[in-house]
């Protein structure tokens, strides 16, 4: 990774204020994708989208904090911007299905773990080594919501077809999200 200090730190700025507001959208999809999953025997993935959903809010709060300690803040229009996109995207959760939802979601978490490495790479190389710490343990949060989510849509007969559009296919299973699928219902 070559540039000067400054360059690394600018990077790190342009990331974090695209994770904060990249936290709000995933943060409100993650209401609407939980509230889809009434009944009984949904409660064990309600839950966990539950604690995802918790999860993006304590990461949005430490990307301000970082971002403020940089001298920067978030992008008021890019905030607007992705709280609609969230909400939008929380919505169709109730007629998506319970794949497509789940799907999007582990492609978003996929993405927020290349996000997190490449600000973690950037804090390190402009001298703010902390952050490189804090992002390196967001990093692990995030890959095991993209376990969770993985080990949701493993399986279903519309992966092939999703994961050529979209470019993502699920992550192995790792012990705790094998441990996690088994604690939640599935269709």
């Amino acid at each position: 990774m070559s540039g000067t200090a400054i360059d690394h730190e600018r990077e790190l700025v342009r990331i974090l204020q695209l994770a904060h507001a990249g936290e709000l959208a995933a943060a409100y999809a993650y209401q609407g994708h939980w509230r889809s999953r009434f009944g009984e025997r949904r409660r064990g993935e309600r839950e966990e989208i539950q604690r995802i959903e918790a999860a993006e809010w304590v990461h949005r709060n430490e990307v301000v904090d970082m971002l403020t300690a940089l001298g920067s803040g978030p992008v008021p229009w890019r905030e607007r911007l992705m709280a609609a996109i969230g909400r939008f995207f929380g919505g169709l959760c109730f007629v998506g299905g319970r794949f497509l939802p789940m799907y999007a979601a582990g492609r978003l978490e996929a993405m927020n773990v290349g996000q997190y490495v490449d600000a973690a790479a950037h804090a390190r190389a402009s001298g703010h080594g902390g952050f490189g710490e804090e992002l390196d343990e967001m990093v692990a949060e995030e890959a095991r919501h993209e376990a969770w989510f993985s080990a949701q849509c493993r399986d279903h007969w519309l992966l092939p077809i999703a994961s050529t559009i979209g470019r993502w296919s699920p992550a192995e299973l790792t012990p705790e999200a094998a441990e996690l699928t088994s604690e939640t219902a599935t269709d």
